[in-house]
């Protein structure tokens, strides 16, 4: 099973494909989203944080990883019903904030030092909507942002790819 990449006949991988569930693009259970998951987390994982992409994108050196991509991936894990793994990752992401609880763009995997733009207002609603979600979910409550029927309704068709 293939997975969602970057662009058409491209190979590299965007964590920012881990929103397509939440968004309706793609139901959380489809074959294509938990293989692009599955590939997401053994290629863009250092330690304990999630790239956006790993590839030459014309910047000088190389980038941090994107803290709200690894809350995306609470978020998608969520979505799949994969809830201690969930909730596991959200614990390990939460320990990034600094003495006041402010979250910055990005992260050293290594040094675990915060990168990027400080405070990060994209983290924080990436946070946010994984913590909601979360709680949700524990609870038995279906997500407000995203039905089963609604997804179905707008998944990828893979013979014609488009939506």
């Amino acid at each position: 099973m293939g997975s969602f990449v970057q662009a058409f006949d491209e190979t590299a991988l965007d964590a920012s494909a881990l929103l397509f569930p939440i968004l309706g693009f793609i139901a959380p259970d489809d074959p294509k989203m938990v293989s692009t998951l599955r590939k997401i987390q053994e290629a863009l994982r250092s330690r304990r944080f999630t790239y956006r992409y790993i590839m030459d994108d014309g910047l000088p050196g190389r980038e941090g990883a994107f803290l709200a991509c690894s809350f995306w991936l609470v978020d998608a894990l969520t979505s799949m019903g994969r809830l201690d793994e969930a909730e596991a990752e959200f614990e390990r992401v939460l320990t990034c904030a600094n003495d006041l609880g402010l979250y910055a763009e990005g992260i050293d995997p290594i040094t675990e030092e915060a990168l990027g733009n400080f405070p990060q207002a994209f983290t924080h609603v990436a946070l946010i909507n994984a913590a909601v979600n979360l709680e949700k979910a524990k609870r038995g409550e279906q997500r407000e942002n995203l039905s089963e029927e609604t997804a179905k309704e707008g998944s990828y068709d893979e013979e014609s790819k488009s939506v």
